[in-house]
């Protein structure tokens, strides 16, 4: 009796542990659903924010991402939920994000060729603008509230068009060489061309499905698509036709990475690939003419005794002692300065990588998590300086691009995510729309004294970021980042309001003159 009274009360226990796990899982299921899922995707394969995956996951620990998960990050849009949810809740989550799925979502070659839409077959348009607008100063703007982009007539400072984009839409818009043709990428992998002269969109295709951004070659003919899932990096043609995916792994082929962001260096005639989870740097040639790449033991490089595969959109590799998570260009294209995103607090951690040599040239004093996508370059006093917002922290810093030095660090009201200037104006705007205090205010740099000389808070407690010259430099435009909110024109002389421009929800704006000749006001 004993024995069958044991067997009775393992049997109930077990029923009861079986019970509480069920609704435990059903708990977690639930709280993504509600807190998670609209940014992340209900498979958790990525939308507005990253695939939440072990792949991805590989450099957060357990207990940072429960951090995360309760406190917020600064650096993203990602909202603290320890007010809503308990700490065992939280580790739920983070479990359930560390948990694999089997198997893991496939999207290849015949996935991606599936995927592609014609809308306007190749010359089937009109080959002139069909709008009296200067089309070289027109802008793409970004209105992330419902998921729609607005072309702006850069003179009248009027909208010309509207339409739908895809969800989510990120990496900033990259133009052909003549203005005619831009590309969208958004977040779960599609990439959009539309027709700036006849305002249409002419095909779209799927290149992954977690995606960080798109670059165009400087010729008009390549798109390069950075994937985070699955770890690739795509190439396609100029109409959307895939033509080559590289699977992206360290040089032994052990270590596979997510691409956190692709770049085009045209004077070189290849994209530039930064790598999140590999410490390397990929420089992918779009020239058919380009040397081969040595890939293995070399006994004469003069009469190819050795291995070697062809320069065409093959990566060229350069080693490196840290991750390097962004980066920008130098003036030339021959060097970039990058840093890792590990929000590190040591005071140098960023690097210069000549692309030639193919090696660190030099350290860079960049503390906190430079948003070096978003930097700008000018003349300052007879040297050419770099300028970086900072995602964790309120300061610009100022470094000489001859030198590597610190020319100086600016104190800002908090931690932002853009700046911008022009040629032809004497300030520098950034934004601090990663603070909560400030998120409001943006503040304006003279680039001579390198001080801060005004700010500018038009609406208190709304979120005002991001701005965009027009062609002369004569308007700036700034978002009131809100779903009822709108483009607010400055003169860039005087810092006085023009007028404003209702919209939902406006983030970037592209100008296309500055983009096409990479005005070192601009990001690139």
């Amino acid at each position: 009796m004993k024995m069958k009274n044991s067997g009775a009360q393992i049997f109930a226990l077990f029923l009861l542990s079986t019970v509480t796990f069920a609704a435990s899982a059903a708990d977690v299921a639930a709280n993504f659903k509600a807190h998670c899922s609209s940014c992340h995707g209900i498979e958790r394969l990525g939308g507005l924010g990253p695939a939440l995956l072990p792949e991805n996951l590989a450099r957060l620990r357990k207990p940072e991402a429960e951090k995360v998960i309760r406190d917020g990050r600064p650096a993203t849009q990602m909202q603290g939920f320890g007010d809503k949810l308990s700490a065992e809740e939280i580790k739920a989550l983070v479990d359930y994000a560390y948990t694999p799925i089997t198997p893991l979502p496939v999207w290849g070659e015949a996935e991606i060729k599936a995927s592609r839409i014609v809308s306007y077959a190749p010359g089937s348009l009109p080959d002139k603008p069909q709008f009296s607008a200067d089309p070289m100063n027109l802008f793409v703007v970004v209105e992330s509230g419902d998921h729609h982009v607005s072309i702006l007539d850069g003179d009248k400072l009027e909208p010309i068009h509207r339409f739908q984009s895809r969800y989510a839409l990120h990496g900033g818009p990259k133009f052909t060489p003549d203005g005619r043709y831009v590309f969208f990428a958004s977040r779960d992998g599609w990439v959009t061309k539309f027709d700036m002269w006849n305002l249409k969109v002419i095909a779209e295709v799927r290149a992954g499905i977690n995606t960080r951004n798109a670059a165009v070659s400087g010729d008009g003919k390549w798109v390069a698509v950075a994937n985070y899932l699955p770890n690739s990096l795509v190439i396609l043609d100029a109409d959307l036709n895939l033509t080559k995916i590289l699977p992206v792994t360290d040089k032994d082929g052990k270590t596979s990475s997510r691409v956190s962001a692709v770049y085009d260096a045209s004077p070189r005639q290849s994209f530039v690939a930064a790598l999140k989870d590999v410490k390397e740097v990929w420089e992918v040639s779009y020239n058919p003419k380009a040397d081969d790449i040595s890939a293995g033991m070399i006994h004469d490089y003069k009469y190819r005794e050795g291995k070697f595969v062809p320069g065409f959109l093959n990566p060229q590799r350069t080693q490196l002692d840290d991750y390097l998570d962004d980066f920008y260009f130098t003036q030339g294209y021959d060097e970039l300065m990058g840093a890792s995103r590990n929000d590190a607090k040591s005071v140098v951690s960023g690097q210069v990588v000549n692309l030639d040599a193919r090696k660190k040239i030099a350290d860079l004093e960049l503390p906190g998590m430079p948003h070096l996508g978003s930097g700008i370059s000018w003349q300052w006093q007879g040297k050419t300086v770099m300028a970086t917002p900072n995602l964790n922290e309120g300061l610009i810093s100022i470094i000489d691009m001859k030198t590597w030095k610190t020319v100086k660090q600016i104190k800002t009201r908090g931690p932002g995510f853009f700046m911008r200037s022009h040629e032809n104006s004497r300030y520098a705007w950034t934004d601090s729309m990663m603070s909560k205090e400030f998120k409001d205010t943006m503040q304006i740099i003279n680039k001579e004294t390198l001080e801060i000389v005004a700010e500018l808070k038009p609406e208190p407690g709304k979120t005002f970021a991001h701005v965009e010259f027009t062609k002369d430099g004569k308007y700036v435009l700034a978002s009131l980042w809100e779903m009822d909110g709108a483009l607010i024109i400055y003169d860039a002389a005087t810092l006085k309001e023009v007028k404003r421009l209702p919209m939902k929800k406006p983030v970037g704006k592209y100008n296309v003159w500055n983009k096409i000749t990479k005005s070192e006001g601009t990001s690139h």
